[in-house]
């Protein structure tokens, strides 16, 4: 009660705060005094950069001596009603001198120009170590384009070679699909958004994170637990949102290709341009030129060449093409902008035994069509950059038909999302609040061999997202949803976020937050599929089966950065817990069956630790050291009568993380290694002869730890030239059997899925060129 009755109170408080006012550009010096005393305060905060002002994002504005202040938005600007007996301002920001101003005036927009702390003397672009938000109440992980080009980064599953929290592996030793884990859980738990758009769900889980490639991407945030209700109901561990170049980004033609040691070809091209009306000559008016622009992304890749490395019999990769484009416009005026565009892949994949096997073959084939088209309107206001209406609609359709072995797969998706969002403030811009209306309709269809799943979501929802901002010190916000699904009735989703700054270099952030999702059985295990196994939906006669799975996820974190030995450095310990009330297991403890089933009254749980420190010990050389800590347990056997918690498969309960990145000055030669070390993990235990008999007594089996080691060097020329070489898994571990019973395909025993805990390539090397014109 004492909480809600502090929720209220900040909402009251900010009812009462002043109106604005119209005012014109001044420049202010340090220390200058304006004649007047207005009603309201509002300014520009920027910073000189090559004779241009640039805005800074994220500056605090304090009335000095009090509390009373505020913080400026991504555009640099601000207002705050003025204090009845202070008129001077401090306006403060990271590594920049802050700037003390006597206000007096009522007619003045003032415009603030920061200075940083120390002049460089080179020209070079240097940050603090680690990528940590420093403003987000969210714990978030920000990934660059600096830091993709860390690796050849072909799509977004090869994105987090350097990053600790998230890890990717391939599912199975067949289809070539790779899984994410994140605190502790798959990657179906984490909600992937492509610029704030849902994308990799649904049908995608399997391949999704293939179709997305690493030269469309501009950058990456990554999100520790719940994330806001403004994006939807189903972030359960994390929330990722993935931003792709724009049709008016500066850089107008990027070019990049790619070939590595195992045939695996790849060419990518962003294009932009600008569709100016005075640019293409057409009639000229009165008015302000509104700004239209086009942009396309292509990407193909393809895979050709049959690699055996442990001769068993089976590509360690299938065979694929891939091709994938998108083709984008924008349109922008001073009070209004909208993007949209359309999507379009085709992907087609030839894995399992080898070609020299003939039409006996055990063959794994997967044809993915997937059309798609977004757009995203907003309704501005230059006079009040606080607010906005924005927005959203996207509409998906997915065909996939694959074969496993005799075994037939298809599945159609078709989707609709829309989600319009309101924002503003209460009286100042210390009480933000976030307000709006969500649709979405998913129709599944899904069929293996005989079993059949289908169903259609329509799920209409109401959001309200509250912040409060006390500047430099705290801010808190209070989230939460209401959302109908037809299917299983209405459901609540409350979220919270915490960020109180201890001391300027010391961050406390909480966390708690309820999450919801449907699964899709077949779509999200088809590295399972890829055996003998008889497939069972226990209880989907009385239709339990597709039972919503349900979390509590609750985050800590503290993020400190200091000096060591006089160089940056900077601290970061995160735990998180995400516990189920449902979910759905999947079960292959029992050779030559599979069950997926519900949690049924069961525990699950997940516990993750992690604490990441990153060092600058000299100028353009950085250094990152992480562990992290899972803990993962699920209760299995309900349906047959038993119940045992045990140690979740495939998750290794320690990793261990280095990387090192260097670069010459003006990134003329840079260099990069990655060493990983992966803890054991438990596996089935799958003996030959034995079944077992009762979930009590049964034995566990865990699988070694292993290193592996990523590096690359890449040379930077004046005329735009880009060329990279470098290497993955250079230890050359690979598990050598991960198929049990290769030799007999079609045999009782055979699996290719339930058993791959490691690399099952060795060595690769691989070598590119990326081409940005020099303007």
């Amino acid at each position: 009660m004492r909480f809600i009755f502090l929720w209220s109170s900040l909402l009251v408080s900010g009812l009462w705060s002043g109106q604005f006012a119209m005012a014109t550009p001044t420049l202010i010096q340090s220390d200058s005094t304006i004649v007047g005393k207005p009603i309201i305060v509002r300014g520009n905060v920027g910073e000189t950069v090559s004779g241009k002002r640039v805005p800074l994002a994220g500056a605090t504005v304090l009335w000095a001596g009090t509390a009373q202040g505020t913080v400026t938005d991504s555009t640099g600007r601000f207002q705050l009603p003025a204090h009845s007996t202070q008129n001077q301002l401090i306006i403060s920001y990271v590594g920049y001198q802050p700037d003390t101003l006597t206000v007096a005036t009522p007619s003045a927009e003032l415009i603030v120009l920061l200075r940083p702390d120390r002049t460089l003397q080179e020209v070079t672009v240097s940050g603090a170590p680690g990528q940590i938000d420093r403003i987000n109440p969210i714990q978030t992980e920000f990934i660059n384009q600096r830091t993709l080009a860390k690796a050849a980064c072909c799509n977004l599953s090869e994105s987090f070679e350097t990053n600790a929290s998230v890890s990717v592996s391939y599912s199975d030793a067949v289809t070539g699909a790779k899984q994410i884990q994140f605190l502790g859980l798959g990657g179906q738990y984490v909600q992937t958004n492509v610029e704030n758009i849902p994308t990799v769900r649904g049908l995608a889980t399997t391949f999704g994170l293939n179709y997305i490639p690493g030269t469309w991407i501009t950058s990456i945030d990554v999100g520790k637990g719940a994330g806001s209700v403004v994006n939807g109901y189903e972030s359960m561990s994390g929330q990722m949102n993935i931003e792709l170049q724009k049709p008016d980004d500066k850089q107008k033609l990027f070019l990049n290709a790619y070939v590595n040691s195992f045939g695996r070809l790849e060419g990518n091209i962003n294009w932009s341009k600008s569709l100016d009306a005075k640019k293409t000559g057409q009639a000229q008016t009165s008015l302000p030129d509104p700004k239209w622009s086009v942009g396309v992304l292509g990407h193909v890749s393809t895979l050709r060449t049959e690699i055996d490395q442990n001769n068993d019999g089976f590509r360690d990769l299938p065979l694929y093409t891939q091709v994938n484009v998108i083709n984008r416009y924008k349109y922008s005026s001073d009070r209004f902008m909208a993007q949209f565009g359309v999507k379009a892949l085709y992907e087609d994949r030839d894995g399992g035994q080898l070609a020299r096997f003939g039409e006996s073959r055990y063959q794994f084939g997967n044809t993915t069509k997937r059309l798609e088209f977004f757009s995203k309107t907003a309704k501005l206001y230059p006079d009040k950059p606080y607010k906005g209406l924005g927005l959203i609609l996207n509409g998906l359709h997915h065909e996939q038909t694959a074969n496993f072995g005799y075994r037939p797969y298809s599945g159609q998706q078709r989707t609709f999302y829309a989600n319009l969002i309101y924002q503003s403030i209460l009286g100042n811009t210390n009480h933000a609040y976030k307000a709006g209306i969500s649709y979405l309709l998913d129709d599944y269809r899904e069929q293996l061999g005989a079993l059949q799943t289908s169903r259609t979501e329509s799920v209409p929802g109401v959001f309200a997202e509250y912040t409060y901002t006390y500047p430099e010190k705290l801010t808190l916000v209070l989230g939460g949803r209401f959302d109908y699904h037809n299917l299983f009735g209405p459901q609540w989703t409350p979220r919270a976020h915490l960020k109180y700054n201890l001391s300027q270099t010391l961050a406390l952030r909480a966390s708690a937050g309820r999450g919801f999702r449907v699964p899709n059985p077949f779509a999200e295990n088809f590295g399972y599929l890829v055996s003998s196994r008889a497939v069972f939906l226990d209880g989907s006669a009385s239709g339990q089966i597709l039972r919503p799975e349900i979390s509590w996820n609750y985050g800590l974190s503290l993020t400190k950065d200091f000096d060591l030995l006089g160089k940056k450095a900077s601290l970061v310990m995160d735990y998180h817990r995400t516990t189920f009330q449902n979910q759905l297991i999947v079960d292959v403890e029992h050779p030559g069956e599979l069950h997926f089933y519900n949690l049924a009254g069961g525990r699950s749980f997940a516990n993750s630790f992690q604490a990441e420190l990153n060092v600058q010990p000299a100028k353009r050389f950085e250094l990152k050291a992480a562990y992290r800590l899972f803990d993962v347990q699920q209760s299995m056997g309900g349906p047959f009568g038993e119940e045992r918690l045990l140690p979740k498969m495939m998750v290794s309960r320690d990793r261990v993380l280095l990387n090192a990145g260097y670069a010459l000055p003006f990134d003329k030669w840079k260099f990069d290694a990655t060493l990983q070390w992966n803890g054991p993990r438990r596996i089935p235990y799958l003996r030959e002869g034995y079944v077992h008999s009762s979930y009590q007594n049964m034995p566990t089996e865990f699988s070694p730890g292993f290193y592996n080691l990523n590096a690359q060097v890449s040379r930077a020329f004046r005329s735009g030239w880009e060329i990279y070489l470098g290497g993955e898994n250079l230890t050359g571990f690979r598990q050598l059997n991960p198929i049990v019973a290769a030799n007999d395909p079609f045999g009782p025993r055979f699996d290719a899925g339930s058993q791959v805990w490691g690399p099952i390539t060795g060595r690769m090397v691989y070598m590119g060129f990326r081409f940005k014109p020099v303007n």
